[in-house]
């Protein structure tokens, strides 16, 4: 559905994207996360067609987007960090006028209008200015004008900045429903949006692509943890000496039971935790908690991140 090839683009002397390359699969949700200037809003200008790369090749449903910018636009719903709204219309007459810049026909223009407001939930609020509306109704006044055309691909650029806890759980539920027929991409700063709605990450730093990959992939590791009900003295060197186990971590559970964190070698994930319940078995140590330890993707960005500081 959006196929990303060795995008690049330089304001001046600044380097905003560095050869970045990704696809993204039809109904996929899938979170663009960086800090602040790590180039995610200039991504989302170009797919959009707002914006010229100075290299690279963009395909929207396989229409390349610099030569046939209006059919891809046409496919496209876009919501800007900033929506754009007029504070004096109701939501009603904004909502019209979307509809008729968007030249959709006038037959068919109270079907995909109701479905928009009723998918937003702004039913009850079409005949009050926008400006009178809380951050959270004018976000859904946003994107019901970005879906109301039933676009192929919905583009969102940070969709619950600003907005209080409710209206975040809201949104977040609202993004979902529309995945149910629609391919969303949306960029965020705040990693637990990522791992409440997405089904995949591609993190972007500097302007590159430094990972892209479904969230439990990323969350995979090989580490485990087990706990005891109480000491068990020969615990730390017979984990220690277990094949495939890199180090052993000693630390208190949070209600104070003795705990090892085993830091296994593979990077593919591969579960310790059937090799370490043999052991436990076969010395009958006083297993109170045995899991496999699980990355969040904050974890993952700060690696990522600590890397990057190397690097530069």
């Amino acid at each position: 559905m959006i196929e990303v090839s060795a995008l690049t683009k330089s304001y001046g002397a600044i380097e905003a994207l560095r050869g970045v390359s990704f696809n993204i699969a039809p109904q996929e949700i899938v979170g663009l996360v960086g800090p602040n200037g790590a180039g995610k809003t200039t991504i989302l200008k170009i797919l959009t067609g707002y914006l010229q790369p100075d290299e690279g090749v963009v395909l929207i449903n396989g229409l390349n987007v610099l030569e046939h910018t209006r059919e891809v636009q046409a496919q496209i719903g876009y919501l800007p960090e900033t929506a754009p709204l007029y504070p004096e219309l109701t939501v009603q007459s904004y909502l019209q006028f979307m509809a008729d810049l968007r030249q959709i026909p006038e037959a068919e223009q109270p079907e995909l209008l109701s479905a928009a407001i009723y998918a937003t939930g702004l039913q009850d609020h079409l005949t009050r200015p926008i400006g009178q509306l809380s951050r959270g109704y004018r976000q859904r006044v946003g994107l019901a004008q970005a879906i109301m055309h039933r676009p192929q691909i919905l583009i969102l650029d940070e969709p619950t900045v600003g907005l209080d806890p409710t209206q975040i759980v809201e949104i977040r539920q609202l993004i979902r429903n529309l995945a149910e027929h629609t391919t969303i991409l949306f960029s965020t700063h705040i990693l637990s949006e990522v791992e409440m709605v997405c089904d995949r990450a591609i993190i972007l730093m500097n302007g590159a692509v430094r990972a892209d990959a479904r969230l439990a992939d990323l969350a995979a590791t090989s580490n485990a943890v087990v706990i005891f009900s109480r000491p068990a003295p020969d615990a730390l060197a017979a984990l220690r000496a277990m094949p495939g186990v890199r180090n052993v971590e000693i630390f208190r559970s949070g209600d104070g039971f003795p705990g090892y964190r085993v830091l296994g070698q593979s990077e593919t994930g591969l579960d310790l935790c059937p090799a370490i319940y043999d052991l436990v078995r076969s010395h009958q140590w006083p297993l109170r908690e045995l899991r496999r330890d699980v990355r969040t993707l904050e974890m993952v960005f700060n690696e990522l991140a600590a890397h990057a500081e190397v690097a530069a």
